[in-house]
């Protein structure tokens, strides 16, 4: 069944999945390191900020800040001939200033405003952004595997996301503790193709990632111009990715543990007798609310999504209300649209 894609209202956030076909393993570090520096460049390129982000072997997970369509100024021809060499070589930038000019030599100001209009609708676009990262992914990967062919499952999976600091930090937790539920890493921070591991790892691109984080705290949602203080977003945050009693082992072949805790068993045993688990204890759990759930905010939030979209005739005429409640955990206040049923929380891996 073809997932229900919806869109926000002014500036908005996406939770977005997309994976591999057949779900091989493709992605090692030097794939890796290559989608990242795609990634940072389509971010400038689109003016979409990426809050977040995970980078697994064989799928993506991205937290996506989507701006409001009539914040963006359109940029003038100097500009964009600035801003084209991200993502294009010498030989098109010169091209594309040629026709400018030209444009601008004869006055064909209509002329000049089409050419700026094939890269002006590029900007603040989800969809877009997502066509053409993975485009560029998959062309860099064919080349790389000489092989031919779509390199994606499908169309990507996204979640609209609420801009509240509960639902935003909730989902940019579960993307950066995907290696530790694969068992990658012990430490989300030691993964270093993620949003967190990024903003720790002290390298000349923490400022970005830092900031990306610093960006859902509840003081940048309520004053986006106020000053990124990363280390009471570092202190946050590491609360919120990190639980106290979970048990952790030094040794595998000897079992030794490092931290005493509950274990991984105990664990399970209590997610199979349907017990709720608590939110630090479920974002160490494969959770298919945050690709599946189409919409997840407050009650209100998913409420004026499902009115828009019955508005549009894209709900069934038997459903009269939109926020439906999470199962399996201590969710709080946070709601979504769809109603899941089955594995709607599995154990990590």
């Amino acid at each position: 069944m073809r997932s229900i894609r919806v869109v926000g209202v002014g500036k908005s956030y996406y939770h977005c999945v997309s994976r591999v076909v057949d779900r091989r393993i493709v992605f090692h570090a030097g794939e890796k390191e290559v989608f990242r520096s795609i990634l940072r460049k389509l971010e400038d390129f689109c003016d979409v900020r990426v809050v977040t982000y995970c980078l697994m072997g064989n799928h993506f997970h991205l937290l996506l800040e989507i701006p409001e369509a009539e914040s963006i100024e359109p940029l003038t021809a100097g500009e964009w001939l600035a801003r084209l060499p991200l993502l294009y070589d010498r030989a098109t930038v010169d091209s594309v200033a040629d026709e400018l000019e030209r444009a601008g030599r004869t006055g064909d100001r209509r002329g000049e405003k089409a050419i700026l209009d094939r890269y002006e609708r590029r900007r603040g676009n989800l969809s877009v952004f997502l066509k053409e990262l993975k485009q560029r992914v998959s062309i860099f990967m064919n080349r790389r595997l000489g092989r031919v062919g779509t390199l994606w499952e499908g169309r990507f999976k996204s979640v609209l996301v609420e801009g509240g600091e509960s639902a935003l930090l909730t989902v940019a937790a579960y993307i950066d503790l995907n290696p530790v539920r694969a068992g990658l890493v012990q430490r989300p921070e030691d993964y270093r193709w993620s949003g967190y591991g990024e903003a720790v790892g002290g390298s000349r691109r923490a400022k970005r990632a830092r900031q990306g984080l610093a960006s859902i705290q509840r003081e940048s949602l309520e004053n986006p111009d106020s000053p990124c203080d990363w280390r009471e977003t570092l202190s946050r945050y590491r609360r919120l990715l990190y639980t106290d009693g979970v048990e952790q082992k030094a040794d595998d072949s000897s079992g030794e543990v490092s931290r005493r805790g509950i274990s991984a068993e105990e664990s399970e045993r209590v997610l199979a007798s349907e017990a709720k688990l608590t939110l630090p204890e479920v974002l160490r759990h494969r959770v298919r609310y945050f690709s599946d759930g189409a919409v997840l905010g407050s009650s209100a939030f998913v409420d004026g999504a499902f009115e828009r979209l019955r508005e549009k005739g894209r709900m069934g005429p038997k459903r009269e209300s939109g926020a439906r409640r999470l199962r399996g955990a201590e969710w709080g206040d946070l709601r979504v649209l769809r109603d899941l049923q089955v594995a709607v929380i599995s154990p990590p891996g």
